[in-house]
């Protein structure tokens, strides 16, 4: 027969067991590949966007002068920000923080990208309207991609800190387990026993005689 110390210890080792399995199935995939394939995406419509006739657009000044600082805006971002984001992820890839900054770039760059090739199918030609379009495809499948990998990144990193809780948890099980110790301290002090000192006997006094002629009695 198992004592309920070893069945509970067994249980805690299958428990820890099967949650270092679970967090070791939910790493990420090596993001190399759609690091590469973001930045050649990057590269192509920095590209696309700079043989853009935006002033030959038709429509409104007000309009055009929005569309080209769009196209400002998401050139130096494919440029100078997403390059730097990429190389954090790089050198860190497991890092969680690290690719939540990346995702939320491309996610505001996605936002400001559909908005500009909207505006090129709207009022650019068709070839400009195409190519943006095929652009923002592959912006969109960066993104996807890295919002499944934080995903699996969120859940391998909650599977740790279950271990690690549960770890502390079962290292601190045996001494809460363990009846504590009284130690009873006796600080009260003795009763003092009083002793009843004798009082001496008395001396026996002799009756005074007396004289036989006149009865007065003679001291002695």
């Amino acid at each position: 027969m198992w004592s309920k110390c070893k069945i509970v210890s067994a249980v805690t080792f299958l428990f820890l067991a099967m949650t270092a399995l679970t967090s070791f199935a939910q790493q990420p995939a090596d993001p190399t590949a759609t690091l590469n394939s973001l930045e050649q995406t990057a590269r192509n419509s920095v590209s696309d966007i700079s043989r853009l006739r935006i002033d030959k657009w038709k429509t409104d000044g007000g309009t055009k002068k929005s569309a080209q600082g769009d196209g400002e805006s998401i050139s130096r971002n494919l440029s100078s920000a997403l390059p730097e984001l990429i190389n954090r992820v790089r050198n860190a890839p497991t890092d969680l923080n690290t690719n939540f900054r990346l995702y939320r770039n491309l996610d505001v760059l996605y936002e400001v990208f559909t908005r500009f090739a909207e505006a090129a199918g709207a009022f650019g030609t068709k070839d400009e309207f195409l190519t943006l379009g095929k652009d923002l495809d592959e912006l969109d499948n960066a993104r996807r991609a890295f919002a499944d990998r934080l995903d699996t990144l969120s859940s391998s990193a909650q599977a740790e800190l279950t271990q690690l809780r549960a770890q502390a948890r079962a290292a601190q099980a045996p001494a809460a387990s363990a009846p504590a110790k009284k130690i009873v301290i006796d600080d009260t002090e003795p009763e003092k026993k009083t002793v009843k000192k004798k009082k001496p006997a008395a001396k026996p006094t002799t009756p005074p005689t007396t004289d036989a002629g006149n009865g007065t009695p003679t001291p002695k």
